[in-house]
């Protein structure tokens, strides 16, 4: 089991340039669970995660790793705490697999340290959990789209970090792969204790694999808790501006999201 380190963001005002994306956010990240950052696209919820991983520094407010400010934290402590999938990575022309995969235990090495089996153990564990144990000779640029994210998704694990952080980590994959990242990331949770926050496009995949939900809203937290409390009807419609029902899931018992679009407007009002 990881340690269990807590990350929050408080009264955070997040601008690139003059514009402001996400103003007065404050949030607190349940150490151990799973979290998934919803909301309509250009929302702020990217930003939000760049911040959290420290890639963005805050115009006003503090991201508060272990109740310290995440900026002042020396960074390779950082790096062996808090680890972060893009979404758009970019890897060096020509590189394998299995070698950027290994790019994720830079944060163990040191200046004198050399590379040790427990390195080697964890690329390959990595490899192993995201099934591309068979690509791991062949150059990260000759794989399509879903075995590229499994690929960038393995150098996050490989880097063994007590919190991950995901910008939409099912991206360019078919359902069946985004189903089996998903349950990779609750392995990983569930097995190590890990603290996971990733931002996803659908809810009923969120609503399914997360313990806390974040609604985000023009650049502010709308709503932040369990599934079932956030995923409403209304939630819906005044974060994403879509009509809908919400519904158990018949699998997994969460809220399901039904959106009616304006073909069913009146199937749905004669039915409800």
């Amino acid at each position: 089991m990881t340690e269990s380190h807590t990350l929050a963001v408080d009264g955070v005002t997040l601008a690139y340039g003059d514009r402001v994306v996400a103003e007065g956010i404050d949030l607190a990240l349940p150490p151990g669970r799973i979290t998934a950052i919803v909301g309509a696209n250009a929302c702020g919820k990217s930003t939000l995660l760049r911040a959290m991983a420290r890639l963005l520094p805050p115009r006003t407010g503090r991201i508060v790793l272990d109740g310290k400010d995440l900026h002042r934290l020396p960074t390779k402590q950082v790096a062996r705490t808090l680890g972060l999938l893009p979404q758009s990575p970019s890897a060096p022309e020509g590189i394998a697999v299995a070698d950027l995969v290994a790019r994720g235990r830079h944060p163990h090495q040191g200046f004198l340290t050399r590379w040790t089996a427990a390195d080697d153990e964890a690329v390959a564990e990595a490899l192993r959990m995201t099934d591309i144990v068979g690509l791991a000779d062949r150059a990260v640029d000759e794989l399509s789209g879903g075995q590229r994210q499994r690929t960038w998704i393995a150098m996050a694990l490989a880097q063994q970090t007590d919190i991950l952080l995901l910008d939409e980590p099912t991206t360019f994959l078919d359902i069946t792969h985004q189903v089996e990242v998903l349950d990779l990331l609750t392995d990983l949770n569930r097995q190590r204790g890990t603290t996971v926050v990733m931002v996803l496009h659908d809810l009923n995949l969120a609503a399914r694999y997360a313990d806390h939900l974040v609604a985000v809203a023009d650049g502010r937290v709308h709503a932040a808790g369990a599934p079932g409390a956030v995923l409403t009807t209304d939630v819906v419609r005044q974060v994403f501006g879509l009509e809908s029902r919400v519904l158990p899931d018949p699998v997994s018992g969460a809220p399901m999201v039904l959106p009616i679009g304006r073909h069913h407007v009146a199937e749905a009002a004669t039915q409800g």
